[in-house]
Protein backbone atom coordinates (compact mmCIF):
# COMPACT_ATOMS: atom_id res chain seq x y z
CA UNK A 1 0.00 0.00 0.00
CA UNK A 2 1.35 3.40 -1.01
CA UNK A 3 0.94 5.28 2.28
CA UNK A 4 3.94 7.60 2.47
CA UNK A 5 3.29 11.33 2.32
CA UNK A 6 6.89 12.32 1.82
CA UNK A 7 8.50 15.21 3.68
CA UNK A 8 5.29 17.16 4.20
CA UNK A 9 3.69 17.20 7.63
CA UNK A 10 0.14 15.89 7.35
CA UNK A 11 -2.50 18.30 8.60
CA UNK A 12 -6.10 17.86 9.65
CA UNK A 13 -6.93 20.35 6.91
CA UNK A 14 -5.51 17.95 4.33
CA UNK A 15 -8.21 15.44 5.27
CA UNK A 16 -11.06 17.93 4.83
CA UNK A 17 -10.98 19.55 1.40
CA UNK A 18 -13.74 21.21 -0.59
CA UNK A 19 -14.24 19.66 -4.00
CA UNK A 20 -16.81 18.08 -6.29
CA UNK A 21 -18.45 14.67 -6.54
CA UNK A 22 -18.84 11.88 -7.06
CA UNK A 23 -15.48 10.50 -5.87
CA UNK A 24 -12.37 11.81 -4.15
CA UNK A 25 -10.15 9.09 -5.61
CA UNK A 26 -11.78 8.88 -9.04
CA UNK A 27 -12.80 12.51 -9.62
CA UNK A 28 -10.89 14.87 -7.30
CA UNK A 29 -7.57 13.00 -7.47
CA UNK A 30 -7.52 12.63 -11.28
CA UNK A 31 -8.41 16.31 -11.73
CA UNK A 32 -5.48 17.26 -9.51
CA UNK A 33 -3.16 14.83 -11.30
CA UNK A 34 -4.15 16.19 -14.71
CA UNK A 35 -3.58 19.76 -13.62
CA UNK A 36 -0.24 18.77 -12.12
CA UNK A 37 0.80 17.23 -15.42
CA UNK A 38 -0.22 20.37 -17.30
CA UNK A 39 1.75 22.53 -14.87
CA UNK A 40 4.75 20.22 -15.31
CA UNK A 41 4.58 20.73 -19.08
CA UNK A 42 4.62 24.46 -18.47
CA UNK A 43 7.48 24.43 -15.96
CA UNK A 44 9.56 22.16 -18.21
CA UNK A 45 9.05 24.48 -21.18
CA UNK A 46 7.14 21.85 -23.20
CA UNK A 47 3.66 23.31 -23.12
CA UNK A 48 3.95 25.17 -26.44
CA UNK A 49 5.34 22.01 -28.10
CA UNK A 50 2.40 19.88 -26.96
CA UNK A 51 0.01 18.84 -29.72
CA UNK A 52 -1.81 15.97 -27.97
CA UNK A 53 -2.09 14.28 -24.57
CA UNK A 54 -3.05 10.66 -24.00
CA UNK A 55 -4.15 9.51 -20.56
CA UNK A 56 -4.39 5.87 -19.49
CA UNK A 57 -6.32 4.86 -16.37
CA UNK A 58 -5.58 1.51 -14.76
CA UNK A 59 -7.07 -0.81 -12.16
CA UNK A 60 -10.03 0.61 -10.30
CA UNK A 61 -9.82 3.83 -12.30
CA UNK A 62 -10.04 1.79 -15.47
CA UNK A 63 -12.90 -0.34 -14.17
CA UNK A 64 -15.19 2.31 -12.69
CA UNK A 65 -13.69 5.59 -13.88
CA UNK A 66 -16.45 6.47 -16.34
CA UNK A 67 -19.16 6.02 -13.73
CA UNK A 68 -17.14 8.14 -11.30
CA UNK A 69 -16.56 11.00 -13.75
CA UNK A 70 -12.82 10.37 -14.17
CA UNK A 71 -12.94 11.29 -17.86
CA UNK A 72 -14.53 14.66 -17.14
CA UNK A 73 -12.17 15.30 -14.24
CA UNK A 74 -9.07 14.68 -16.37
CA UNK A 75 -10.30 16.98 -19.13
CA UNK A 76 -11.05 19.76 -16.66
CA UNK A 77 -7.75 19.28 -14.84
CA UNK A 78 -5.79 19.56 -18.09
CA UNK A 79 -7.56 22.86 -18.70
CA UNK A 80 -6.26 24.03 -15.33
CA UNK A 81 -9.32 23.61 -13.12
CA UNK A 82 -9.10 22.64 -9.47
CA UNK A 83 -11.75 20.73 -7.48
CA UNK A 84 -12.01 23.51 -4.90
CA UNK A 85 -12.94 26.23 -7.39
CA UNK A 86 -14.44 24.61 -10.50
CA UNK A 87 -18.10 25.50 -11.10
CA UNK A 88 -20.08 22.22 -10.94
CA UNK A 89 -23.03 23.73 -12.82
CA UNK A 90 -20.83 24.68 -15.78
CA UNK A 91 -19.17 21.28 -16.17
CA UNK A 92 -21.73 19.54 -18.47
CA UNK A 93 -21.65 22.33 -21.05
CA UNK A 94 -17.85 22.59 -20.94
CA UNK A 95 -17.41 18.86 -21.49
CA UNK A 96 -19.95 18.96 -24.30
CA UNK A 97 -18.00 21.78 -25.94
CA UNK A 98 -14.70 19.93 -25.72
CA UNK A 99 -16.25 16.82 -27.25
CA UNK A 100 -18.00 18.76 -30.01
CA UNK A 101 -14.93 20.69 -31.20
CA UNK A 102 -12.47 17.86 -30.51
CA UNK A 103 -10.02 19.99 -28.58
CA UNK A 104 -9.23 21.35 -25.16
CA UNK A 105 -7.13 24.26 -23.91
CA UNK A 106 -4.28 23.10 -21.67
CA UNK A 107 -4.11 25.50 -18.71
CA UNK A 108 -6.72 27.52 -20.53
CA UNK A 109 -4.49 28.63 -23.39
CA UNK A 110 -2.69 25.89 -25.36
CA UNK A 111 -5.19 24.39 -27.81
CA UNK A 112 -4.62 20.70 -28.54
CA UNK A 113 -6.56 18.01 -30.35
CA UNK A 114 -8.51 15.97 -27.83
CA UNK A 115 -11.05 13.27 -28.59
CA UNK A 116 -12.10 11.35 -25.45
CA UNK A 117 -12.53 8.03 -27.27
CA UNK A 118 -8.97 8.27 -28.56
CA UNK A 119 -7.09 10.14 -25.85
CA UNK A 120 -8.69 8.66 -22.71
CA UNK A 121 -7.97 4.95 -22.26
CA UNK A 122 -9.68 2.93 -19.52
CA UNK A 123 -7.76 -0.29 -18.88
CA UNK A 124 -10.10 -2.49 -16.86
CA UNK A 125 -7.75 -5.47 -16.55
CA UNK A 126 -4.31 -4.12 -15.70
CA UNK A 127 -3.06 -2.27 -12.62
CA UNK A 128 0.12 -0.31 -12.04
CA UNK A 129 2.38 -1.74 -9.33
CA UNK A 130 2.18 0.87 -6.58
CA UNK A 131 -1.59 1.39 -6.25
CA UNK A 132 -4.87 0.31 -7.94
CA UNK A 133 -5.67 3.92 -8.91
CA UNK A 134 -2.87 4.53 -11.40
CA UNK A 135 -2.68 6.98 -14.32
CA UNK A 136 -0.12 7.56 -17.07
CA UNK A 137 -0.04 10.90 -18.92
CA UNK A 138 1.80 11.09 -22.25
CA UNK A 139 2.28 14.30 -24.25
CA UNK A 140 3.35 14.34 -27.91
CA UNK A 141 4.44 17.12 -30.22
CA UNK A 142 3.14 17.83 -33.70
CA UNK A 143 5.28 15.10 -35.25
CA UNK A 144 3.93 12.50 -32.84
CA UNK A 145 7.13 12.30 -30.80
CA UNK A 146 6.69 11.73 -27.07
CA UNK A 147 7.95 14.78 -25.17
CA UNK A 148 6.73 14.12 -21.62
CA UNK A 149 5.42 11.17 -19.65
CA UNK A 150 4.45 11.01 -15.98
CA UNK A 151 2.72 8.52 -13.73
CA UNK A 152 0.44 9.41 -10.85
CA UNK A 153 -1.56 7.54 -8.24
CA UNK A 154 -4.80 8.72 -6.68
CA UNK A 155 -4.45 7.17 -3.23
CA UNK A 156 -7.76 8.14 -1.63
CA UNK A 157 -9.26 11.28 -0.17
CA UNK A 158 -8.15 13.31 -3.18
CA UNK A 159 -4.45 12.79 -2.40
CA UNK A 160 -2.18 12.31 -5.39
CA UNK A 161 1.38 10.99 -5.35
CA UNK A 162 3.93 10.68 -8.11
CA UNK A 163 5.80 7.61 -9.24
CA UNK A 164 9.25 8.68 -8.04
CA UNK A 165 8.51 10.50 -4.79
CA UNK A 166 5.63 10.46 -2.36
CA UNK A 167 4.18 13.94 -2.57
CA UNK A 168 0.74 14.81 -1.28
CA UNK A 169 -1.35 17.79 -2.26
CA UNK A 170 0.00 19.93 0.54
CA UNK A 171 3.37 19.59 -1.13
CA UNK A 172 1.73 20.51 -4.42
CA UNK A 173 0.56 23.72 -2.78
CA UNK A 174 4.11 24.50 -1.67
CA UNK A 175 3.82 23.80 2.05
CA UNK A 176 7.08 22.45 3.42
CA UNK A 177 7.60 20.06 6.28
CA UNK A 178 7.32 21.70 9.69
CA UNK A 179 8.05 20.17 13.06
CA UNK A 180 5.03 19.82 15.31
CA UNK A 181 5.18 19.93 19.11
CA UNK A 182 3.25 16.68 19.59
CA UNK A 183 4.15 14.22 16.84
CA UNK A 184 2.11 11.00 16.85
CA UNK A 185 1.66 8.15 14.43
CA UNK A 186 -0.47 5.84 16.55
CA UNK A 187 -3.46 6.21 18.85
CA UNK A 188 -1.34 5.06 21.77
CA UNK A 189 1.13 7.87 21.02
CA UNK A 190 -1.72 10.37 21.01
CA UNK A 191 -3.18 9.09 24.27
CA UNK A 192 0.24 9.26 25.90
CA UNK A 193 0.62 12.91 24.88
CA UNK A 194 -2.85 13.72 26.23
CA UNK A 195 -2.06 12.00 29.54
CA UNK A 196 1.30 13.76 29.84
CA UNK A 197 -0.21 17.17 29.11
CA UNK A 198 -3.51 16.60 30.89
CA UNK A 199 -5.26 17.90 27.79
CA UNK A 200 -8.03 16.71 25.45
CA UNK A 201 -7.20 15.42 21.97
CA UNK A 202 -8.53 18.57 20.29
CA UNK A 203 -6.08 20.79 22.19
CA UNK A 204 -3.11 18.63 21.25
CA UNK A 205 -4.12 18.60 17.59
CA UNK A 206 -4.73 22.36 17.56
CA UNK A 207 -1.20 23.00 18.85
CA UNK A 208 0.15 20.89 15.98
CA UNK A 209 -2.01 22.70 13.44
CA UNK A 210 -0.78 26.08 14.69
CA UNK A 211 2.78 24.93 14.12
CA UNK A 212 1.98 23.74 10.59
CA UNK A 213 0.02 26.78 9.43
CA UNK A 214 1.78 29.47 11.48
CA UNK A 215 -1.25 30.96 13.22
CA UNK A 216 -4.36 29.69 14.98
CA UNK A 217 -6.49 32.19 13.07
CA UNK A 218 -5.58 30.42 9.81
CA UNK A 219 -6.64 27.07 11.24
CA UNK A 220 -9.89 28.38 12.72
CA UNK A 221 -10.79 30.24 9.53
CA UNK A 222 -10.31 27.08 7.49
CA UNK A 223 -12.33 24.98 9.93
CA UNK A 224 -15.16 27.52 9.72
CA UNK A 225 -14.99 27.38 5.91
CA UNK A 226 -15.22 23.59 6.01
CA UNK A 227 -18.26 23.69 8.30
CA UNK A 228 -19.87 26.37 6.13
CA UNK A 229 -19.38 24.21 3.02
CA UNK A 230 -20.89 21.22 4.82
CA UNK A 231 -23.95 23.22 5.87
CA UNK A 232 -24.41 24.60 2.37
CA UNK A 233 -24.19 21.10 0.92
CA UNK A 234 -26.84 19.78 3.32
CA UNK A 235 -29.09 22.72 2.49
CA UNK A 236 -28.72 22.24 -1.28
CA UNK A 237 -29.43 18.54 -0.96
CA UNK A 238 -32.57 19.17 1.09
CA UNK A 239 -33.90 21.90 -1.21
CA UNK A 240 -33.64 20.00 -4.50
CA UNK A 241 -36.84 18.98 -6.27
CA UNK A 242 -38.11 15.72 -4.73
CA UNK A 243 -37.68 12.68 -6.92
CA UNK A 244 -35.09 14.29 -9.21
CA UNK A 245 -33.18 11.46 -10.86
CA UNK A 246 -29.43 11.32 -10.28
CA UNK A 247 -27.15 11.06 -13.34
CA UNK A 248 -26.19 7.62 -14.60
CA UNK A 249 -28.03 4.56 -15.81
CA UNK A 250 -29.48 3.47 -12.46
CA UNK A 251 -32.09 6.26 -12.46
CA UNK A 252 -31.85 6.62 -8.68
CA UNK A 253 -34.21 9.35 -7.39
CA UNK A 254 -33.20 11.84 -4.72
CA UNK A 255 -34.91 11.00 -1.42
CA UNK A 256 -33.55 13.67 0.92
CA UNK A 257 -35.81 16.53 -0.30
CA UNK A 258 -39.07 14.64 0.27
CA UNK A 259 -37.90 13.23 3.60
CA UNK A 260 -36.83 16.71 4.68
CA UNK A 261 -40.28 18.11 3.85
CA UNK A 262 -42.03 15.35 5.78
CA UNK A 263 -39.86 15.97 8.85
CA UNK A 264 -40.48 19.74 8.69
CA UNK A 265 -44.25 19.15 8.56
CA UNK A 266 -44.31 17.07 11.74
CA UNK A 267 -45.01 18.39 15.21
CA UNK A 268 -42.14 18.24 17.67
CA UNK A 269 -43.47 15.20 19.56
CA UNK A 270 -44.90 13.31 16.60
CA UNK A 271 -42.26 10.60 16.58
CA UNK A 272 -39.75 9.68 19.33
CA UNK A 273 -37.26 8.68 16.64
CA UNK A 274 -37.50 11.93 14.72
CA UNK A 275 -33.88 12.77 15.62
CA UNK A 276 -32.85 9.60 13.78
CA UNK A 277 -34.81 10.69 10.71
CA UNK A 278 -32.99 14.00 10.73
CA UNK A 279 -29.60 12.27 10.80
CA UNK A 280 -30.69 10.15 7.85
CA UNK A 281 -31.85 13.13 5.80
CA UNK A 282 -28.64 15.10 6.45
CA UNK A 283 -26.47 12.17 5.38
CA UNK A 284 -28.63 11.41 2.34
CA UNK A 285 -28.66 15.06 1.29
CA UNK A 286 -24.86 15.26 1.14
CA UNK A 287 -24.46 11.86 -0.48
CA UNK A 288 -27.00 12.71 -3.16
CA UNK A 289 -25.24 16.01 -3.85
CA UNK A 290 -22.00 14.07 -4.21
CA UNK A 291 -23.59 11.50 -6.54
CA UNK A 292 -24.89 14.38 -8.65
CA UNK A 293 -21.44 15.89 -9.05
CA UNK A 294 -22.11 18.77 -6.66
CA UNK A 295 -19.75 20.54 -4.26
CA UNK A 296 -18.99 18.55 -1.12
CA UNK A 297 -16.34 18.31 1.56
CA UNK A 298 -14.08 15.28 1.28
CA UNK A 299 -14.35 13.75 4.75
CA UNK A 300 -12.12 11.78 4.41
CA UNK A 301 -13.42 10.70 0.96
CA UNK A 302 -16.33 11.74 -1.23
CA UNK A 303 -17.97 8.34 -1.05
CA UNK A 304 -18.25 8.83 2.74
CA UNK A 305 -18.79 12.60 2.67
CA UNK A 306 -22.26 12.48 4.25
CA UNK A 307 -21.31 10.97 7.60
CA UNK A 308 -19.44 13.78 9.35
CA UNK A 309 -21.83 16.56 8.24
CA UNK A 310 -24.79 14.49 9.45
CA UNK A 311 -23.24 13.79 12.86
CA UNK A 312 -22.13 17.42 13.20
CA UNK A 313 -25.67 18.60 12.40
CA UNK A 314 -26.97 16.15 15.01
CA UNK A 315 -24.59 17.64 17.59
CA UNK A 316 -25.51 21.23 16.77
CA UNK A 317 -29.28 20.58 16.73
CA UNK A 318 -29.54 18.21 19.69
CA UNK A 319 -26.93 19.52 22.13
CA UNK A 320 -27.85 22.69 24.06
CA UNK A 321 -25.07 25.25 23.85
CA UNK A 322 -23.39 23.64 20.85
CA UNK A 323 -21.61 26.17 18.68
CA UNK A 324 -18.63 26.90 16.46
CA UNK A 325 -16.09 26.13 19.19
CA UNK A 326 -17.49 22.63 19.55
CA UNK A 327 -17.64 22.16 15.78
CA UNK A 328 -13.94 23.09 15.52
CA UNK A 329 -13.02 20.63 18.27
CA UNK A 330 -15.07 17.92 16.57
CA UNK A 331 -13.26 18.45 13.25
CA UNK A 332 -9.82 18.55 14.88
CA UNK A 333 -10.42 15.21 16.61
CA UNK A 334 -12.01 13.62 13.55
CA UNK A 335 -9.08 14.77 11.42
CA UNK A 336 -6.58 13.31 13.88
CA UNK A 337 -8.31 9.93 13.67
CA UNK A 338 -8.26 10.12 9.87
CA UNK A 339 -4.50 10.76 9.96
CA UNK A 340 -4.00 7.53 11.90
CA UNK A 341 -5.84 5.54 9.23
CA UNK A 342 -4.14 7.30 6.34
CA UNK A 343 -0.61 6.82 7.67
CA UNK A 344 -1.06 3.31 9.10
CA UNK A 345 -3.52 1.80 6.61
CA UNK A 346 -5.56 3.47 3.84
CA UNK A 347 -8.61 5.58 3.12
CA UNK A 348 -8.91 4.27 -0.44
CA UNK A 349 -11.82 2.03 -1.39
CA UNK A 350 -9.68 0.68 -4.23
CA UNK A 351 -7.12 -0.54 -1.68
CA UNK A 352 -9.14 -1.72 1.30
CA UNK A 353 -12.81 -1.58 0.30
CA UNK A 354 -15.48 0.62 1.82
CA UNK A 355 -14.17 -0.05 5.33
CA UNK A 356 -11.52 2.51 4.39
CA UNK A 357 -14.16 5.08 3.42
CA UNK A 358 -17.44 4.70 5.31
CA UNK A 359 -15.67 2.78 8.08
CA UNK A 360 -13.04 5.48 8.59
CA UNK A 361 -15.63 8.29 8.40
CA UNK A 362 -17.74 6.48 11.00
CA UNK A 363 -14.69 6.14 13.26
CA UNK A 364 -13.81 9.81 12.79
CA UNK A 365 -17.34 11.02 13.51
CA UNK A 366 -17.69 8.82 16.59
CA UNK A 367 -14.47 10.21 18.04
CA UNK A 368 -15.38 13.83 17.27
CA UNK A 369 -18.82 13.46 18.83
CA UNK A 370 -17.46 11.72 21.92
CA UNK A 371 -15.07 14.60 22.59
CA UNK A 372 -17.62 17.40 22.23
CA UNK A 373 -20.02 15.47 24.47
CA UNK A 374 -17.41 15.56 27.23
CA UNK A 375 -15.51 12.34 26.65
CA UNK A 376 -12.02 11.79 28.00
CA UNK A 377 -9.21 10.90 25.56
CA UNK A 378 -9.57 7.17 26.35
CA UNK A 379 -13.34 7.38 25.76
CA UNK A 380 -12.76 9.21 22.48
CA UNK A 381 -10.28 6.55 21.37
CA UNK A 382 -12.80 3.88 22.36
CA UNK A 383 -15.51 5.58 20.29
CA UNK A 384 -13.23 5.59 17.24
CA UNK A 385 -12.44 1.92 17.79
CA UNK A 386 -16.11 0.96 18.05
CA UNK A 387 -16.90 2.94 14.92
CA UNK A 388 -14.43 0.92 12.86
CA UNK A 389 -14.77 -2.45 14.57
CA UNK A 390 -18.30 -2.82 13.24
CA UNK A 391 -17.37 -1.79 9.71
CA UNK A 392 -14.49 -4.25 9.30
CA UNK A 393 -14.72 -6.16 6.04
CA UNK A 394 -17.09 -3.69 4.39
CA UNK A 395 -16.68 -4.10 0.64
CA UNK A 396 -16.78 -1.45 -2.07
CA UNK A 397 -19.18 -2.85 -4.68
CA UNK A 398 -20.96 0.07 -6.38
CA UNK A 399 -23.62 -0.98 -8.87
CA UNK A 400 -22.74 0.28 -12.33
CA UNK A 401 -19.57 1.86 -10.96
CA UNK A 402 -21.69 4.76 -9.67
CA UNK A 403 -21.41 6.30 -6.20
CA UNK A 404 -25.11 5.68 -5.58
CA UNK A 405 -26.09 2.15 -4.57
CA UNK A 406 -25.21 1.15 -1.86
CA UNK A 407 -23.10 4.25 -1.20
CA UNK A 408 -25.83 6.79 -0.45
CA UNK A 409 -27.70 4.72 2.13
CA UNK A 410 -24.41 3.49 3.53
CA UNK A 411 -23.62 7.08 4.59
CA UNK A 412 -26.85 7.27 6.57
CA UNK A 413 -26.11 3.96 8.26
CA UNK A 414 -22.54 5.07 9.00
CA UNK A 415 -23.75 8.29 10.63
CA UNK A 416 -26.16 6.45 12.91
CA UNK A 417 -23.44 3.95 13.81
CA UNK A 418 -21.09 6.79 14.72
CA UNK A 419 -23.61 8.35 17.09
CA UNK A 420 -24.23 5.00 18.76
CA UNK A 421 -20.50 4.27 19.00
CA UNK A 422 -19.96 7.58 20.82
CA UNK A 423 -22.80 6.86 23.22
CA UNK A 424 -21.52 3.37 23.99
CA UNK A 425 -18.01 4.70 24.61
CA UNK A 426 -19.30 7.48 26.87
CA UNK A 427 -21.19 4.94 28.96
CA UNK A 428 -17.88 3.40 30.01
CA UNK A 429 -14.63 4.67 31.48
CA UNK A 430 -12.52 4.32 28.34
CA UNK A 431 -11.07 0.94 29.24
CA UNK A 432 -11.68 -1.68 26.57
CA UNK A 433 -10.21 -4.90 25.21
CA UNK A 434 -9.37 -3.88 21.64
CA UNK A 435 -7.29 -0.72 21.17
CA UNK A 436 -7.82 1.49 18.14
CA UNK A 437 -4.33 0.72 16.82
CA UNK A 438 -5.17 -2.98 16.65
CA UNK A 439 -8.39 -2.26 14.78
CA UNK A 440 -6.52 -0.10 12.26
CA UNK A 441 -3.99 -2.91 11.75
CA UNK A 442 -6.87 -5.36 11.32
CA UNK A 443 -8.56 -3.10 8.79
CA UNK A 444 -5.36 -2.90 6.79
CA UNK A 445 -4.85 -6.68 6.87
CA UNK A 446 -8.50 -7.30 5.96
CA UNK A 447 -8.13 -4.97 2.99
CA UNK A 448 -5.03 -6.82 1.83
CA UNK A 449 -6.90 -10.14 2.05
CA UNK A 450 -10.02 -8.81 0.31
CA UNK A 451 -10.46 -10.00 -3.27
CA UNK A 452 -9.87 -7.27 -5.85
CA UNK A 453 -13.43 -7.60 -7.17
CA UNK A 454 -14.69 -6.18 -3.87
CA UNK A 455 -12.46 -3.08 -4.04
CA UNK A 456 -14.18 -0.46 -6.22
CA UNK A 457 -14.05 -2.43 -9.45
CA UNK A 458 -17.82 -3.09 -9.80
CA UNK A 459 -16.99 -6.74 -10.48
CA UNK A 460 -18.28 -8.30 -7.26
CA UNK A 461 -20.99 -8.18 -4.60
CA UNK A 462 -24.03 -6.02 -5.33
CA UNK A 463 -22.41 -4.73 -8.49
CA UNK A 464 -22.93 -8.08 -10.20
CA UNK A 465 -25.88 -9.49 -8.27
CA UNK A 466 -28.25 -6.59 -8.97
CA UNK A 467 -29.40 -5.88 -12.50
CA UNK A 468 -28.82 -2.31 -13.67
CA UNK A 469 -32.11 -0.85 -14.85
Amino acid sequence: MLRSIGSVTLSVLDLFTIGIGPSSSHTVGPMRAARRFALALESDGRLEDTASIRVEMFGSLGATGKGHGTDRAVMLGLEGDEPETVDPDAIPRRIERMSEVGELRVLGRRRIAFRPAEHLVFDRLRSLPAHPNGMVFLARDGSGTAIAERRYYSVGGGFVVGDTAAEDDAQRAGRRSRAVPHAFTTASDLLAVCARRGAPISSIVLENERAIWGAETVVQDRLRAIWKAMKECVNRGCQRSPGTVLPGGLKVPRRAPALHRRIEARTADADPLQALDRVNVWALAVSEENAGGGRVVTAPTNGAAGIIPAVLHHYVHERPGAGEEGVARFLLVAGAIAMLYKTQASISGAEVGCQGEVGVACSMAAAGLAEVLGGTPPQVENAAEIGMEHNLGLTCDPIGGLVQVPCIERNAMGAVKAINAARIALSGDGQHKVPLDKVIATMRATGADMLTKYKETARGGLAVNVVEC
